[in-house]
This record gives structure tokens, sequence and C-alpha cells, in this order.
């Protein structure tokens, strides 16, 4: 009776070290704040139904696979962080650079007063009403962007607001290895 009490005094520091083993692990991901993407090497989900937007270019799955590294951005006009990002888009959409823009679940007057007041970096747009779209790309919410490849292969997801450093560090490396 004796032996196996002192077996259960060992259980709580064994499940304190699994508990710490698991966390350790979790800490030394690369990017412990980034939920991997699925998609990363693999086709580009259809934008088919994605609709209209006012009088804006509608992105076609052909545009994805046509030549060329691009951009595929889904935003909202309600996004606080989609606002803060939107200044690097204009810069890189000035740059030359294709960007495709999903807008997700909003209002189109409330996107067309933003485009008016901030500028429209993308080259196409499409409108995901029912968000069917985000889930096909695997979207957990606004913003994220791919970068897609000539052949239309997604090449890497950023998800949240980008930055300068992101941009440097994470969207023009895989740019440049797709060219």
């Amino acid at each position: 009776m004796a032996a196996s009490r002192n077996w259960l005094l060992l259980l709580p520091p064994l499940v304190f070290l699994a508990f710490a083993a698991v966390a350790w692990l979790g800490l030394r991901r690369e990017a412990p704040d980034e939920l991997p993407s699925a998609l990363v090497g693999q086709p580009a989900p259809t934008v088919a139904s994605v609709g209209a937007l006012h009088d804006n270019p509608v992105p076609t799955d052909a545009d994805l696979r046509a030549p060329g590294v691009k951009l595929v951005n889904f935003y909202a006009s309600w996004c606080g962080p989609c606002r803060v990002e939107h200044p690097l888009l204009m810069e890189l959409a000035g740059e030359g650079l294709p960007i495709v823009g999903i807008n997700y679940k909003d209002d189109p007057e409330a996107v067309r007063a933003w485009m008016d007041e901030q500028g429209n970096p993308f080259a196409m747009v499409g409108t995901d009403d029912s968000g069917r779209v985000g889930i096909d790309w695997g979207i957990y919410g606004v913003p994220e962007t791919f970068v897609v490849a000539g052949d239309g292969t997604i090449l890497m997801r950023y998800p949240g607001p980008l930055t300068p450093a992101a941009v440097r560090d994470r969207l023009r490396p895989a740019m440049a290895a797709a060219e």
C-alpha cells in the first residue's frame, strides 16, 4: 500500500515535466505566433466565386496562373490592421508588383470610401461576401497575404498586417525565389 502512495507522489512532477516539454517545443518553433498553411507548395484555390467590386477588374483563376509573381491580399475596410498595412501595399503596387485584392465580408460602399481616401493598390479586386473563398484559402482572419508564383503555386502565406520587416525578410525572398 505504501509503494502505491509513493508512486502517486511522483505524478504531479511528471505531469509538470510533460507540460514543460510541450511548452518548450512550442516556443522553439521558428514563428510561434504563425499557424502553418497547408497550401504552401500547392496550386492556389479557385477565385471563381468572387464578385465584382464597383468598376475594378475581377480576378480569375487564369490571372493567378499568369506569368510572374503576384500577391493575393485578403482585406476589409473594417479591419484596423488592414489599414495599417495599406501604405505598404500602395508602395509595392507602385513598384509594379501585381496585387490581387480579395475584399472579405465587407460593405461595398465602405470599401469605395476607403479606396477613395487611401488609394487602390490592387490590379484586380474581388469580393468574398460569404467568406467561402477565404475558407478555401485557409485564412484565419484579415489581413492575410499570399505570394503566388506564375504557375499559380502558393509560395508563402503571411498572416497579419504586412510590416517593412515582413516585406524585407519574408515576402521579397519568397518572390525572388520564384523568379
